[in-house]
């Protein structure tokens, strides 16, 4: 259907510290206006029937960056969870995450728990934030998982299927995203969700995140509109 609106939109929010660096802002400010460009999207991406949204908040690489800049990116989480709490715990939007927490402050660790259970049963679009996530290190813990299962004799080699990896990777039961947006320009996957964005399209623009606005959004929307998705075969006509 030509005029189908993505259910689930994977976000790679890029160029927040090269937004605050144009205006000679410290980066975490950048982080700051990153996260207020993500209450708008969420808010338009309800209204024009996207479901699903995940974002790539923080990557298991982005702990080499400096201490000052990390610190200030956990510090903004905290203030999303406690600006839910304060501002949106009787909206309808649900909260969830993937990665491996095991790295955040075990405070954090608490609160990201507390906002997923009293969101979960929440109807209306649901946010999935990416954090201490790497595409290749949820696979790994996945097939460690599976692995364990067979030694234990839970599961033969036979039962390995794509269905059953894909269960057991962090963003299940989520349905796999069918639009990833990168901003800022860059032309990478960055080991973002590599194994449910296999047939996902990509729209690069070069906005920076904080700039990117609820228009940029909906020509995201309309470009992968007319798309012609073919999943490896051809459509005829």
């Amino acid at each position: 259907m030509a005029n189908k609106v993505p259910e689930h939109i994977a976000i790679i929010m890029d160029g927040n510290g090269r937004w605050a660096k144009k205006r000679m802002l410290p980066r975490v400010m950048g982080h700051k206006q990153g996260a207020d460009a993500l209450d708008r999207m969420l808010n338009a991406a309800g209204k024009l029937g996207v479901k699903h949204i995940t974002v790539y908040a923080f990557s298991t690489e982005n702990w080499k960056r400096t201490e000052e800049e990390v610190k200030g990116i956990m510090g903004i989480l905290r203030e999303y969870i406690n600006k839910y709490f304060r501002e949106y715990a009787n909206s309808d939007f649900r909260v969830d995450s993937i990665g491996d927490l095991s790295r955040l402050a075990p405070d954090l660790q608490e609160d990201i728990a507390r906002l997923k259970e009293v969101s979960k049963n929440k109807t209306g679009i649901h946010l999935t934030i990416a954090m201490n996530y790497g595409g290749r290190d949820e696979i790994k813990r996945a097939v460690q998982g599976i692995a364990e299962d067979v030694k234990n004799g839970k599961l033969e080699i036979g039962d390995i299927t794509e269905e059953l990896i894909s269960e057991r990777l962090d963003s299940y039961p989520t349905p796999d995203p069918e639009l990833v947006i990168r901003t800022s320009g860059e032309y990478r996957t960055s080991n973002f969700l590599i194994w449910q964005t296999a047939y996902a399209e990509y729209y690069i623009t070069d906005k920076l995140w904080p700039d990117f606005t609820v228009d940029d959004l909906k020509l995201a929307i309309e470009a992968y509109q007319n798309r012609d998705r073919r999943f490896g075969g051809r459509n005829e006509g």
